[in-house]
């Protein structure tokens, strides 16, 4: 089964946790990495931080490295990961890069 035949009741409720994720966020690095942990599963392995442990750019940078690489869609696949849990990891990944590449203009230039 492919990701664009998800079952639709898992899809919607998933592209609404993601929504209430990233919404009013999407220039905030450090916020989606202090609230990584409300898209993930339990299995995923992350360990949240808190967003005033992010308070330099290296930091958030380090922290940044470590989400993609937890929910990047092959690293995902290769632990076997549940269709869900790999639906998520594409939504998820492709807003942090969105996020990061602004982070890295606006904090790391």
């Amino acid at each position: 089964m492919s990701l664009r035949n998800l079952p639709w009741k898992i899809a919607d409720y998933t592209d609404v946790q993601i929504k209430r994720w990233a919404t009013r966020k999407e220039t905030n690095m450090r916020a989606l990495l202090s609230l990584f942990l409300d898209v993930l599963w339990p299995e995923c392995g992350w360990e949240p931080m808190s967003i005033t442990d992010m308070i330099s750019s290296t930091l958030v940078k380090k922290v940044g490295r470590k989400a993609t690489l937890c929910i990047h869609p092959d690293k995902v696949q290769q632990k076997g990961a549940t269709l869900e849990h790999k639906y998520i990891a594409e939504k998820v990944f492709d807003i942090l890069k969105a996020v990061w590449t602004k982070f890295k203009v606006d904090e790391l230039s």
